[in-house]
């Protein structure tokens, strides 16, 4: 996998030669390590072997060892390789085949993304993905009148940026069997003077879904491999998916068997009666690039959706507090259920009233154990007074770029009061101990530069706002950094196999062209990946011209 790794990397006079000895797989020196072991250590080289570090250290290892390849990294930072803590894998890829409708200015734009991908097709349905109604002039839900008109006979789905609201016309509608009378708990049909605009928040999306056409497994395949490429290209050697069903599941694990997909998965199990009753009597998958051992539960639905469900009413909308996907005694249930089995219990809580419920669950279910590592997926909104509820055994799993993306409207929604409890990852961090850092991707831009930047400096990429947003809750360059690599290990039970460059390890790293943790804020999001290492082996470089 090396084959050509010196000619991407010589404009940075990284040098690769060949030993007359074959010690070891690979030797990597002269670089500056940062290791994230307990210590938090720095070193200039380690050493290879089966696709694990076999030791670390400095100049020494030159002598200690010889290899069949070695590299002189010039200075180059190293770190070890990140792990995105949340996302959405298979869409990201599934996405990528389906009208892109992400930065669209308004509703205008959107329609006519429609009318490009569909012409000259031939087309079962219709689906799109990343509108987002807060970048509009016009900050209303839309309308499916325009999409009736275009579209009388194919069903056309399209995926709000956050994925917790659908627009769909009149055919979807028909098909799904959905009129002004539905009802489903859970969620919202939306309504204008009684007649249906064709939004659908959380719960009655499965309707529609039901009915659209099932992505073939080739297609799948396509995603997920399509999916790894991207990830690798940004750092990422471990990603956290959150929510699979288990044949997708067994698709990755078959994929990873036979040798088609490199990337680490840890699969958080959607929670239905079906892929419960089959994991629970077989207990956890723990194999090198897969690990299940985890269910993903939805306590709400998404803040920019109005779907977050609120112990008050939305600042923006009266007599409206969101609703809460899961009810909230079947969260406990739950949780009481899967704290004997040596499942993690991963809940989706966005909302202040859907962390408080999810918090008391996981207290109450957790009192007799000792290092259980449930997870509070995004912990976004936190009533102030519910903020001590977070504590060793449960671990904030945010994604930092959300902060930066809901900076423009988060107090629209929620007022100024309710924002102190907002994204507030220092005191979950100093509450908990640990915090695991993601992007939420397809939702967001596949980066962890960008989690990096947002965590540390909590502003957007035109230094708006001054001093950060909400800015008492920055992150430490060292503790972002931890976030997205041994703290992100630890939240998967992985920490004794990856997150850290330590003998024994599996030698996952990345080579960056700047060191991140000194280099100017200004510079941070310049930064590139030179190359993504997996179990010693090259899945990603990038030339720089």
């Amino acid at each position: 996998m090396f084959k050509g790794l010196s000619y991407y990397l010589l404009i940075l006079a990284v040098s690769l030669h060949i030993s007359c000895q074959n010690g070891a797989d690979l030797i990597v020196h002269n670089a500056s390590i940062y290791t994230m072991d307990d210590k938090m250590e720095k070193a200039s080289a380690f050493v290879i072997k089966n696709g694990r570090f076999i030791d670390v250290g400095g100049d020494e290892i030159l002598k200690k060892y010889s290899a069949k390849k070695v590299l002189n990294l010039q200075q180059l930072p190293v770190y070890p390789g990140f792990i995105d803590s949340h996302c959405h894998f298979l869409s990201l890829g599934l996405s990528l085949q389906q009208v892109d409708l992400v930065g669209a200015k308004s509703f205008d734009e959107v329609i006519n993304r429609v009318l490009k991908y569909s012409n000259g097709k031939k087309l079962k349905a219709i689906l799109g993905r990343g509108w987002d109604q807060n970048d509009w002039r016009d900050k209303n839900f839309p309308n499916k009148t325009m999409l009736d008109k275009l579209f009388p006979n194919i069903p056309v789905a399209l995926r709000r940026i956050d994925g917790h609201a659908l627009l769909v016309n009149q055919k979807a509608l028909d098909l799904a069997g959905i009129d002004k009378n539905t009802s489903i708990p859970g969620g919202t049909i939306v309504k204008e003077k009684g007649m249906l605009t064709g939004v659908l928040i959380d719960s009655p999306m499965k309707l529609i879904n039901a009915i659209l056409p099932e992505p073939s497994i080739e297609t799948k395949v396509k995603a997920l491999k399509e999916a790894a490429a991207i990830g690798f290209e940004n750092g990422l050697t471990t990603v956290s998916v959150a929510g699979l069903n288990k044949e997708e599941i067994y698709l990755i694990d078959s994929l990873h068997n036979n040798g088609e997909l490199d990337m680490r998965v840890y699969a958080m199990i959607s929670n239905t009666k079906e892929n419960m009753q089959h994991f629970l009597s077989r207990g956890p998958i723990l194999k090198s690039k897969l690990t299940v051992r985890s269910f993903k539960v939805y306590a709400d639905g998404a803040l920019g959706s109005r779907g977050a469900a609120l112990k008050q009413d939305y600042s923006d909308l009266k007599l409206h507090k969101g609703k809460f996907i899961t009810p909230q005694d079947s969260i406990k249930r739950l949780a009481i259920k899967l704290a004997s089995t040596p499942f993690q219990m991963n809940t989706h809580a966005i909302g202040d009233d859907a962390n408080s419920v999810v918090l008391e669950a996981y207290n109450e279910a957790l009192i007799s154990s000792e290092d259980p590592r449930w997870r509070v997926e995004h912990a976004q909104i936190i009533d102030t007074t519910d903020l001590k509820l977070f504590n060793k055994k449960i671990i904030p799993s945010v994604q930092p770029t959300h902060a930066t993306s809901d900076m423009y409207w988060a107090k629209d929604r929620l007022g100024e009061t309710r924002l102190k409890g907002a994204y507030a990852y220092k005191v979950l961090l100093k509450n908990s101990g640990t915090i695991a850092l993601g992007t939420d991707f397809p939702v967001e831009k596949v980066s962890p530069i960008s989690t990096f930047f947002s965590a540390v400096v909590r502003q957007d990429k035109y230094s708006y706002p001054k001093g950060g947003f909400l800015p008492e809750n920055k992150l430490s360059r060292m503790d972002a950094l931890r976030g997205m690599t041994i703290w992100g290990a630890h939240a998967n039970f992985e920490d004794k196999q990856k997150g850290s460059i330590e003998i024994g390890k599996v030698a996952d790293f990345i080579i960056l062209d700047r060191d991140i943790i000194t280099v100017p804020t200004n510079r941070i999001l310049n930064t590139r990946i030179v190359a993504t290492v997996l179990n010693g082996n090259v899945v990603y470089s990038n030339r720089i011209n």
